[in-house]
């Protein structure tokens, strides 16, 4: 074998094990965040030891930055295909396409996993910085969808709001189409094309959500001083990420000791865990006001949907995000999932029964639910991308577009 005959087989070697260490690191990735993967986790799942992946990545967090940008790589692809449609419909429909046909193809173990990207500020500078901005680019690009003619009755600020709108219910469609069976995608992709496009509500239904009572849980007499505790822990878990904020972090930014955070609860899952109760507290009962007040079952929907993405940006918001359950054990997991699972049931309740009070579109009950809760866990993030946007005009911006539509004006 000649010289460069050996280099080839060498270099493409060294390209086979790159690509088998980003995979598995991915996987742990998504699971157990940047503080929670390590080398030599990466190392055993590829069968090398912890100094071989060295070889390819100093450190961790060089490696969860490689991630990263190969996650925004194939997304990015992605963009570029779909960019090429005569249309901004078209090009929506062939982004969700390309998406769940990867989905699928991740599924069936054709391809290497996704990667979330909601751990990014978990990484160290310089390479947060270097990695936000390629996925700021990618912002950039997807905004394109909402620019050029027929949009120019659009703000940058309602673009903006909308590019994260589309963005978030594609990433997070990954944590509910684990429910539906491959064979279903096809349908799965239309339905949702269907809602994006559409929206929900019927022809001639407007979008004037009435006002709700606040949802904030109340207290018992005493102790005022945990809703105060557990906004605070949202806030820092939301910013770092369930690994990323430690018992020192959350004791600090509380002003308490941490022999103090201890004798209120037994660790960090159980604070996280109180925290995901209030979440489901603050949904239900906004879901519930919205059943009790007048009118049809789209004015409930509306209501519930504009009183939650509003809440986000309030002295008591955000509520804390689904993606912090993906570290927690797995029977506490479990038992949250099934918190976020009655809150989507609710609404695809509500939506159902506007579907056969007339006043929304027959669309997918279920499908819809699903997506209502990615852009309520969105909203969360909604100041990053429309900076200084108001609590009053929040519902407007961001669910409004769902509800009534992606492109409508």
């Amino acid at each position: 074998m000649d010289d460069g005959r050996i280099a080839g087989a060498a270099t493409a070697r060294y390209a086979r094990k790159k690509e088998a260490i980003l995979a598995a690191a991915t996987a742990i990735l998504n699971r157990q965040g940047v503080r929670g993967m390590t080398l030599a986790d990466v190392a055993a799942r590829v069968g090398l030891i912890t100094t071989s992946v060295t070889y390819y990545y100093r450190k961790k967090d060089d490696l969860a930055a490689a991630c990263f940008l190969r996650g925004l790589e194939r997304f990015d692809a992605m963009i570029t295909q779909a960019a090429v449609q005569p249309d901004p419909p078209s090009r929506l429909k062939t982004f969700i396409d390309l998406y769940l046909d990867l989905n699928r193809r991740v599924r069936l173990g054709e391809a290497t996993p996704l990667t979330s990207f909601t751990e990014i500020k978990a990484l160290k500078e310089p390479l947060r910085s270097s990695v936000s901005q390629a996925f700021n680019d990618l912002f950039r690009r997807v905004r394109g969808f909402f620019e050029g003619e027929g949009f120019e009755h659009l703000e940058k600020r309602e673009r903006n709001a909308r590019t994260h709108l589309l963005m978030e219910q594609v990433f997070w469609s990954g944590t509910w189409l684990r429910r539906y069976d491959l064979d279903d995608y096809d349908r799965v992709r239309d339905k949702m094309y269907d809602i994006l496009v559409g929206g929900l509500a019927a022809p001639g239904r407007l979008w004037s959500p009435a006002a709700l009572p606040d949802p904030t849980p109340v207290s018992p007499d005493g102790l005022e001083w945990r809703e105060t505790f557990l906004v605070a822990a949202t806030r820092l878990i939301n910013q770092r990420g369930y690994r990323g904020a430690s018992v020192e972090d959350i004791s600090a930014a509380l002003n308490v000791t941490k022999g103090s955070f201890y004798h209120h609860h037994d660790d960090k899952d159980a604070l996280v865990v109180e925290c995901f109760q209030r979440t489901f507290a603050v949904i239900r009962k906004s879901q519930v006001d919205a059943r009790a007040g007048q009118g049809t079952s789209w004015d409930q929907v509306s209501a519930a949907t504009a009183a939650l993405v509003a809440y986000q940006l309030s002295d008591h918001g955000p509520l804390l995000r689904a993606s912090s359950m993906g570290a927690l054990p797995t029977d506490i997991r479990h038992e949250m999932a099934e918190g976020y699972g009655r809150g989507s049931e609710r609404f695809a309740a509500m939506i159902s029964d506007g579907i056969a009070d007339g006043s929304i579109r027959p669309v997918d009950p279920m499908i819809a639910a699903h997506m209502i809760n990615s852009m309520l866990n969105a909203a969360a993030a909604l100041g990053a991308w429309v900076p200084g946007v108001e609590r009053d005009e929040a519902a407007g911006l961001f669910a409004r577009p769902l509800m009534m539509g992606l492109f409508t004006a």
